[in-house]
């Protein structure tokens, strides 16, 4: 699933004791890595690629060639028409049983926040389920909407790009990691693990951090996690990290810590779902480590107690509910993590949607849910979370921030 932005599969990996091998970015497809990593060899720095979703296997299929390049010169020259109603539409996958829990959380942070606007009645809701995402824009575009928000799923996005379609302006809630180009009507707002990864990366450095090692799982968001930190600690001058890979046997944990002994880096990334870091925690000594919440469910007490010292980028919304920003808004309940971060997400969106007008914002720059957000270069709305330490198996504020 595209957007399943807290979840992650168990590693499988073979039985081996841990060695340092490449970080390389995800390939499009899953495949398994060669029974023994050169330790010699660092990381690879290079733009993560999409892997096809488990769970949506009929891949969207490209248009011929000759096709694909009328389409793509059209889609990359068109700009919306100006629009003819005050209305915003958010387009979801409302109609698609694997995505409707995780869109409907989007929905009632979105709609919740327009609410607390006095907005609402601006706001419709347009569902869709699978292959439906193109009729539903240009439903959007006939109703002459200031903007559409969608799509959520990153196969829908991809989609909608190549389909040549007239669409109003829009923003996006994920990204595309491809080569395929979005239409200038088009831009981003995503809650994924790279801008985790880029912001880890200029936290550690900042805390003084000078070499790092990547323990890192098999599934496909977990690479995603590495590769961007990789990428953002090399641009910002640091050697490249080295990889040790995650095996949850005994023998692969005792060489991961013979490991990290022998040759201590200054920090390590925790590239794993939150048991796994609570397992690999007391074998890196006193290294700080660092991760992602959004890859993280919440642990059991006695999970977070092994957590103890572990800093996490998570979205403020869970890591400082009681911020004077978060004050007077309702709070709704969800039984996970990873519902909870998509309803912020949702009031977010929201509040960059408010901002377009005949067009997108010239500047936007707003402390959110999610964290801090800024219209970045090109068509991309930037997040960066906040940092949190595990303390007594609570996830508090880490004091003294760069």
């Amino acid at each position: 699933m595209a957007v399943v932005f807290a979840a992650a599969a168990l590693s499988c990996a073979s039985v081996r004791p841990a060695t340092r091998g490449r970080v390389v970015a995800p390939p499009i497809t899953v495949q398994p890595l060669p029974p023994e990593p050169n330790p010699a060899t660092t990381y690879g720095i290079a733009p993560p690629l999409q892997v096809p979703s488990e769970s949506e296997p009929n891949a969207i299929e490209a248009p011929p060639p000759e096709a694909g390049a009328s389409a793509q010169e059209a889609a990359t020259s068109r700009i919306p028409a100006s629009p003819t109603s005050n209305l915003i539409a958010l387009v979801l996958p409302l109609d698609e049983p694997a995505f409707e829990r995780a869109a409907g959380a989007v929905r009632d942070g979105f709609l919740d926040a327009a609410a607390a606007a006095g907005k609402g009645g601006d706001c419709i809701v347009l569902a869709h389920g699978r292959d439906g995402i193109v009729a539903a824009f240009e439903a959007a575009r006939a109703k002459g909407v200031r903007v559409a928000v969608g799509a959520l799923v990153r196969d829908d996005l991809r989609a909608l790009a190549l389909a040549n379609a007239e669409l109003p302006w829009t923003l996006a809630l994920n990204q595309l990691d491809d080569a395929t180009p979005l239409p200038p009507a088009i831009y981003s707002f995503s809650l994924t693990v790279e801008s985790d990864g880029r912001m880890l990366a200029r936290r550690a450095q900042a805390f003084g951090a000078h070499s790092i090692d990547v323990v890192e799982g098999d599934s496909p968001l977990m690479k995603r996690l590495a590769s961007s930190f990789a990428t953002a600690w090399t641009n910002r001058g640091g050697a490249a990290p080295a990889a040790l890979r995650f095996d949850p046997t005994p023998e692969t944990m005792t060489g991961l810590r013979r490991t990290l002994t022998r040759d201590p880096p200054g920090a390590v990334l925790l590239a794993v779902n939150g048991a796994h870091a609570a397992l690999v925690k007391p074998f890196i000594g006193d290294v700080v480590a660092y991760a992602s919440g959004l890859v993280f469910e919440r642990p059991s007490p006695a999970v977070a107690r092994d957590l103890d010292g572990v800093r996490v980028a998570e979205i403020p919304w869970l890591l400082t509910p009681d911020a004077p920003q978060f004050a007077t808004i309702a709070r709704r309940a969800f039984d996970s993590d990873a519902l909870a971060r998509l309803y912020a997400f949702g009031r977010d969106a929201y509040a960059i949607a408010a901002s377009f007008t005949d067009g997108p914002p010239a500047s936007f720059d707003r402390d959110g849910a999610t964290g801090h957000i800024t219209f970045g270069p090109g068509h991309e709305f930037q997040r960066e979370g906040a940092l949190g330490v595990y303390r007594d198996g609570a996830l508090v504020p880490l004091e003294t921030v760069p």
